[in-house]
């Protein structure tokens, strides 16, 4: 079973806005942003039309990063954990 570190915040990521160079700040998972159901559907499943065609296969999970300055948002795929 693979798990999302950041999902069950087992631990934090620290990124830096590409555009002005400042902290962003983790949104979530790019799948709780489709419509109004789609954080209560399953996350496997939703990997399977997110727009990442092999984040399934390598246990990624894409979490929307934004910035604290400049609003800029950026994906990032979070490597799962194996438990």
């Amino acid at each position: 079973m693979f798990v999302c570190p950041l999902c069950n915040q087992i631990e934090q990521q620290q990124y830096i806005c590409p555009h002005c160079q400042q902290a962003m700040a983790d949104e979530g998972r790019l799948m709780d942003y489709f419509d109004a159901y789609s954080a209560y559907l399953d996350i496997e499943g939703m990997k399977l039309f997110d727009g990442y065609p092999n984040n399934r296969k390598k246990h990624e999970c894409p979490h929307v990063f934004s910035c604290l300055k400049c609003s800029k948002q950026v994906v990032y795929l979070i490597n799962e954990m194996e438990l």
